[in-house]
């Protein structure tokens, strides 16, 4: 399991190291651009919903248990998708492979 660290002093969300790991490379695609972008994020049983705007001025630290998963490309594009559409970056499911 991997953390995202937002801020300073740091609040940590729990994601697992895959969907981190897709995560960043969004993230620190649209950071390339200087462009911002919403997160949203669910947790716990009654699915409570948070949303933080990152920016280049963000705090952030990915922090992971295991290596760099190997990359989804499809799931990666559709995360690219959410983060240019009105409603911003959000986890979606992992795409299974043709």
């Amino acid at each position: 399991m991997g953390t995202l660290h937002y801020g300073s002093p740091a609040v940590e969300f729990a994601i697992d190291d895959r969907t981190l790991a897709h995560l960043e490379l969004v993230i620190l695609a649209k950071f390339r651009r200087r462009e911002s972008v919403s997160l949203a994020l669910t947790e716990g049983a009654k699915e409570r919903r948070q949303v933080i705007w990152l920016s280049t001025s963000s705090t952030l630290r990915f922090e992971y248990d295991d290596a760099m998963p190997e990359i989804n490309r499809a799931w990666l594009q559709e995360l690219v998708e959410a983060s240019n559409s009105p409603g911003g970056l959000r986890i979606l499911p992992e795409p299974v492979p043709a």
